[in-house]
């Protein structure tokens, strides 16, 4: 498991493989960006089923940006295991990312994964940036200011 911790994390970044490095930099950029708190961690739902499940069970984050290609089973499993918010990122390693595309965003009633597009990192940054502002004053001026810009 890689961990990479700026402050308590508001965010937490899940990957289910260590060459989705290059679309955690991407979320992390944004995240940078807005000075939003996060960790990042390499936990594969099917290969580190009980580290994932206590991982969940005591990340102080609100929001959760699970990406995964092929079955792509990380975010619906993230947001089986908890109530915080879920954003999926679908990865483009066969099929286009199709296969990926449509694992996460076919999420039974119940568990619900916003799902941004394929290998789009950034727009789940955004839309976790988005989520966050609704309560924090100061994060929404940060946004409302580079809207303007």
């Amino acid at each position: 498991m890689v961990v990479l911790m700026m402050d308590e994390p508001v965010v937490t970044i899940i990957s289910g493989s260590k060459s989705d490095s290059e679309i955690v930099e991407k979320v992390v950029g944004v995240l940078k960006e807005f000075d939003v708190p996060h960790t990042a961690v390499v936990l594969s739902a099917h290969r580190n089923a009980k580290e994932l499940d206590d991982y969940l069970a005591k990340t102080p984050a609100k929001v959760i940006i699970a990406i995964a290609g092929l079955a792509a089973a990380l975010p619906g499993v993230c947001a089986s295991k908890t109530k915080k918010v879920v954003i999926g990122v679908p990865v483009d390693s066969k099929l286009g990312g199709m296969d990926a595309l449509l694992s996460i965003v076919q999420m039974p009633s119940g568990v619900p994964v916003a799902t941004v597009g394929i290998d789009n990192g950034k727009n789940a940054a955004h839309l976790a940036i988005r989520i966050l502002a609704l309560n924090q004053d100061n994060l929404g001026e940060k946004l409302r200011k580079k809207l303007k810009s």
